[in-house]
């Protein structure tokens, strides 16, 4: 099984090593991936028990006993931050590749609301 690309519905986004990801702690803005290595809780799909499943760079993520790699919030047992959105170049490769067309034939409503996002971004999706 490859975690290049998968759905996460409780944060309802894609994850995965293939999709570009900005950095989960408000304000950071690090470029990353949503792949296992970043997530909270790490290795563990969708943070496993212990984590909240968000992504973090290397500057926000925290080893709780030398075992589990944690955010600041889960490893302090606080609630999770807000998830980012997604990157202007995964917008872009979603609503561009033709290896994404099934998807977006079978769900329009998702891909007017990327649309949405694009035109609120200005049009700056790259790829």
């Amino acid at each position: 099984m490859s975690w290049a690309v998968g759905y996460d519905s409780r944060w309802g986004r894609d994850i995965g090593y293939g999709v570009p990801a900005t950095c989960d702690h408000p304000g950071c803005g690090a470029a990353i991936d949503r792949g296992l290595a970043y997530v909270c809780a790490g290795s563990e799909p969708y943070g496993g028990e212990d984590g909240c499943g968000l992504y973090f760079c290397g500057e926000h993520m925290l080893i709780g006993g030398g075992v589990r790699q944690k955010c600041v919030r889960c490893e302090a047992g606080k609630p999770p931050y807000d998830p980012t959105p997604d990157t202007a170049e995964w917008i872009a490769w979603k609503l561009g590749d033709e290896s994404w067309q099934p998807w977006r034939d079978e769900n329009p409503e998702a891909v007017a609301a990327m649309r949405g996002r694009r035109r609120r971004m200005g049009g700056r999706l790259r790829r």
